[in-house]
């Protein structure tokens, strides 16, 4: 996404673990609680003077990892996975909705999601959960900012099966720690899975539509 922004001048910051050549790069592990507090700081310091039309903060960081049964697997790397996915979007989301107060700015949050917030796959107990919860705290986020006049608007995406290296991950692993490795294997085999730079483009457009604060929006589903 951040190489297919549609704003000729923007300014891009990576929050990352490992940095994107050519990009701003703020070095975090947002599996770790103490790099939160730190990226708080981050959305402060560029927003309080930010004299652009537009802030945007995309949320994309997530793990399958450990894939396997919940009680099989590693307790700390669980921890870390329920961290990444489940409390850091809502905890960094808060965080930007509190910067984004001290601007005129009109400001986004968009933050990836998928049907896996809505469909079971055994294996991924901590990521289904984790995107579940990114939707219900988008949603309802969304309504506060409308109720409140806000000028921040939210947004979930899911867009589909995207061929990254975590399908990758997907299909690599085994029956036993995921039953429906083969729906995914099928799907790449069909050449099913979706360009990530289409996928991209079609996340950013939606920034221009006018969609409900807190909307969920599936890629998979025509747009009304």
């Amino acid at each position: 996404m951040a190489r297919l922004v549609p704003y000729s001048d923007a300014r891009i910051i990576n929050i990352s673990r490992r940095g994107l050549t050519g990009f701003d790069h703020y070095p975090a592990d947002l599996a770790d609680p103490a790099s939160w507090c730190r990226v708080a700081d981050l959305f402060a310091r560029e927003i309080k003077d930010f004299a652009g039309e537009r802030a945007v903060f995309v949320h994309a960081a997530g793990t399958l990892e450990p894939i396997g049964f919940a009680g099989e697997v590693s307790a700390d790397a669980y921890t870390r996975e329920v961290l990444l996915n489940s409390a850091s979007p809502q905890v960094l989301g808060d965080a930007f909705l509190r910067a984004a107060r001290e601007t005129r700015a009109e400001c986004h949050i968009v933050m990836i999601t998928s049907g896996a917030a809505f469909n079971v796959y055994e294996g991924w107990s901590a990521y289904c959960a984790g995107k579940a919860a990114m939707d219900h705290w988008v949603r309802t986020a969304g309504s506060e900012q409308q109720r409140r006049g806000g000028r921040c608007r939210l947004l979930a995406v899911a867009p589909g099966v995207v061929e990254t290296a975590m399908q990758r991950q997907i299909r690599a692993a085994s029956r036993a720690d995921f039953p429906s490795v083969d729906r995914f294997v099928e799907l790449h085999e069909k050449q099913q899975t979706r360009d990530p730079e289409q996928a991209a483009r079609e996340i950013w457009s939606l920034l221009d539509r006018d969609l409900e604060n807190g909307a969920i929006v599936d890629l998979h589903v025509p747009a009304d």
